[in-house]
C-alpha cells in the first residue's frame, strides 16, 4: 500500500509565501509523475503543476511565475513553493503520485493522492 502525506498548508496574507510538502512511503518502487492539484469551493479540481522524474515542469497559466513544484526523488517527497499568493489561490491542495510498486506478478503503476491541505489567503 502506497500514502501519500502533505503538509505545509494554512492562512497566509496576499502577497505572502507558502511551502507544501507531500511524501510518499510504501512499497514503492519508483515514482514516475508528481503532481499539486487544487479544488475551490463550487469549483473543479484543477491541475495546478507537474514534475516528471526527470525534473521537467510544467504549471498552469495563473500560478506561472509565482509557484515553484520541486522533488527529491530519494525522498518520494514533492514541494510546491507558493509566492505572491493571491485570494484567488484559496482551495484545498492535492498532491498526486503516479507509483510504479511490485504487485507480487511483476511491476506496475496506479495514482495515488494526498489527503489535501487547505490553503487561505486572506486579502
Amino acid at each position: 500500500q502506497v500514502q501519500l502525506v502533505e503538509s505545509g498548508g494554512g492562512l497566509v496574507q496576499a502577497g505572502g509565501s507558502l511551502r507544501l510538502s507531500c511524501a510518499a512511503s510504501g512499497s514503492i518502487f519508483s515514482i514516475n509523475d508528481m503532481g499539486w492539484y487544487r479544488q475551490a469551493p463550487g469549483k473543479q479540481r484543477e491541475l495546478v503543476a507537474v514534475i516528471t522524474r526527470g525534473g521537467n515542469t510544467n504549471y498552469v497559466y495563473s500560478v506561472k511565475g509565482r509557484f515553484t513544484i520541486s522533488r527529491d526523488n530519494a525522498k518520494n517527497t514533492v514541494y510546491l513553493q507558493m509566492n505572491s499568493l493571491k485570494s484567488e489561490d484559496t482551495a484545498v491542495y492535492y498532491c498526486n503520485a503516479n507509483v510504479r510498486y511490485w504487485n507480487g506478478y511483476g511491476a506496475t503503476a496506479s495514482d495515488y493522492w494526498g489527503q489535501g491541505t487547505q490553503v487561505t489567503v486572506s486579502s
